[in-house]
């Protein structure tokens, strides 16, 4: 056997930027899988890369075949009769005398080990790949043939498949694999023959840089003005083109009269420009495009781009002014019109919802003033030709109305945070909005049974309960939002959930750690940061993490003898030594804690190991005395009971 270099290329019409990456990732599982399921996969590196009209796979140290392998093959009991047993011989092919014998649960069986040879690599993957290329995952996909047909998220134009310097034979959909590819759409040349070895090379000279890591540097070298960092953008623009050039643009002045937000939103969102900043840091007339072309020696181009801006920056500027004509606290009564949610109302039922919950979470004037305006942009002209901006335009218009500054900041920043990696609003009245704002999705969408399930999640609500939990901590925040959770007990579940998934994933505790923090009390996030920070930091150290293996000990004593606590302590009862020892440290530390923060408490708490420890060696918790045995488990039901409000140590994994 030899191993040979493998090509996939999956030729197709432009496929959404956002898609790509989740179908390489696709595409790099189904081929593993592939592999390893026909006994292909030892030795083999994967390169996977993508421009908007290919998917490419490319791996290196594929077998040309499968290696021979034995396939055990069970027949009658070896106790059968010999009829049967022939009869399975015969079967087969073999005589009664090529049988062995394997053990099993049941008995001993008659056995075959047929000789099974291996096969071609180049038949197993035209057999595959078909298949293959239409379970790679994207959120849509269309039929481009018959309704009856394959489906795909673009129509399939060419396959290049190649093991070694053969090409893999299959087709699909009408298209045959082949050693063809096509260049640029414009600049390039259709049905250009490649090998593995020249195939990147041959499409470089075809205008077309197949590494994403290679278009995006170019984008950057290419960037000679100071821009608006935007890594998303950035993405963007590598992802819609194969050959990336950037070019330079003005606009007139005048446009810098209109928010700096309405202009970065339109070059950014509608033309997908980046946004040019002068030494200060202010917007400047000037935007840089990134074409999917050679060059503009013309300016053709340029132009184009600028007539394009200047008509999207007359739209803007016109929907402004005309949107000034009328107050956002005039336009409350028009959110009667706007639908929230069919059974939960319209934006104004929406809107004083969030006034009464703004004021259960102890928000300020400033708070309940932004709650009413908080949506009235949704009627705004501007917001209607540029939804990317609800909020910001509301935010904006509140400041030129005259509002105070910490009403309109709390408009503007509604909306935040959009994602974990995004800024929380930056006032209290901000997150006190932004928290009701979620909090009355959730619980609408609860009450009605819009719920997600699995992967399904509609109405962000995911987003949105993980947004409250981080607006929470960042701003360490303690609002009775737990206590307006409980009223739906699937609600406050899910709400735990999020608030189990921010810890973990987002801020990096310990599973373990988490469950045991939750466990002891979910309601103020800011107290369960606090908690985990100081279990994280005590935990390293001697007596914790034997500590709570005894915690655990206790637990299953007391579930083991059903004891519910509600017994007061005898100290006469007490055993001197060992018992009186814990009970007298308990005591002590019990005082000591309840002054403490978090982590001086635990480690206080800690301390106690080596009393404990005494305890188990020298007391025999299951007295014959029944009232020694219920003071006994009464100190240990206490014990538990008053250092658990910090975590529930029975959830800690230990080593012991």
């Amino acid at each position: 056997m030899s191993a040979l270099p493998f090509l996939l290329e999956i030729g197709v019409e432009e496929i959404p930027d956002w898609m790509i990456a989740g179908a390489l990732e696709s595409l790099r599982a189904l081929f593993q899988e592939l592999l390893a399921a026909r006994n292909l996969a030892e030795g083999v590196t994967l390169a996977l890369d993508a421009t908007p009209r290919r998917l490419v796979l490319r791996a290196k140290g594929l077998s040309d075949r499968q290696r021979d392998s034995e396939e055990l093959l069970l027949g009658p009991a070896k106790s059968a009769a010999p009829a049967a047993i022939e009869g399975f011989a015969r079967k087969l092919g073999v005589s009664a005398g090529d049988l062995g014998v394997e053990a099993g649960p049941k008995g001993d069986r008659v056995s075959f080990r047929k000789k099974v040879a291996g096969r071609p690599a180049s038949e197993i993957l035209a057999e595959a790949l078909p298949g293959l290329i239409l379970k790679i995952y994207f959120p849509k996909t269309m039929f481009w043939t018959v309704p009856t047909g394959p489906r795909f998220i673009r129509p399939i134009r060419w396959i290049v498949a190649l093991l070694g310097e053969t090409v893999v034979p299959f087709e699909l959909a009408g298209v045959h694999s082949g050693n063809r590819t096509s260049g640029h759409r414009k600049l390039g040349k259709a049905g250009v023959p490649v090998t593995f070895e020249n195939y990147e090379q041959t499409l470089r000279d075809n205008f077309v840089i197949l590494s994403a890591d290679e278009r995006r540097d170019k984008i950057r070298a290419e960037i000679t003005a100071r821009v608006k960092p935007d890594p998303a953008l950035l993405e963007t623009l590598v992802y819609i083109t194969e050959y990336p050039t950037v070019i330079s643009g003005s606009f007139d002045r005048s446009y810098l009269t209109l928010p700096a937000e309405v202009l970065v939103t339109v070059m950014k969102q509608h033309q997908k420009y980046f946004s040019v900043e002068d030494e200060a840091g202010a917007l400047a007339p000037r935007f840089l495009a990134v074409m999917n072309s050679s060059g503009d020696p013309d300016g053709l181009v340029r132009s184009g781009n600028e007539r394009v801006l200047r008509a999207r920056f007359n739209d803007a500027r016109f929907f402004w002014d005309a949107d000034q004509k009328a107050t956002l606290a005039a336009r409350v009564p028009s959110l009667a019109n706007v639908t929230f949610q069919a059974k939960l109302g319209s934006y104004l039922d929406k809107t004083k919802r969030v006034v009464e919950l703004a004021g259960q979470l102890g928000g300020d004037a400033d708070a309940v003033r932004a709650a009413e305006l908080a949506k009235c942009d949704l009627t705004a002209e501007l917001v209607k030709e540029f939804t990317e901006l609800q909020g910001v335009v509301g935010g904006l218009y509140a400041r030129a109305q005259g509002e105070n500054e910490t009403v309109a900041r709390a408009i503007y920043d509604q909306y935040k945070p959009a994602s974990m990696e995004d800024s929380i609003p930056r006032d209290r009245a901000g997150q006190i909005l932004s928290i009701a704002d979620k909090l009355d999705t959730l619980r609408g969408c609860f009450s009605i049974g819009l719920i997600p399930t699995g992967s399904r999640d509609p109405f962000a609500l995911r987003r949105a309960a993980q947004g409250i939990v981080k607006i929470l901590v960042e701003a360490k925040l303690s609002l009775p939002v737990a206590a307006i959770l409980k009223e739906d007990a699937q609600l406050a579940e899910f709400f735990v959930d999020r608030v189990r998934y921010y810890f973990k994933e987002i801020r990096g505790f310990k599973y373990d750690e988490v469950n045991a923090v939750l466990a002891s009390g979910w309601d103020d996030p800011v107290s369960v940061e606090s908690r985990l920070a100081a279990v994280q930091a005590v935990r390293p150290t001697a007596n914790f993490e034997p500590l709570a293996a005894s915690f655990k000990r206790i637990q299953n004593i007391l579930k083991q003898a059903d004891f519910k606590g509600g017994v007061a302590i005898d100290p006469a009862l007490l055993e001197p030594g060992a018992e009186a020892d814990l009970y007298a440290e308990f005591t002590k530390v019990r005082v000591t804690v309840a002054k403490q923060a978090h982590g001086p408490a635990l480690e206080t708490i800690a301390s106690l190991r080596p009393a404990v420890d005494r305890f188990f060696d020298k007391v025999l918790v299951n007295a014959a005395d029944a009232g020694v045995r219920r003071n006994r488990l009464s100190l240990l039901h206490q014990l538990l009971s008053e250092f658990s409000t910090i975590a529930d140590f029975s959830e800690i994994v230990t080593t012991s």
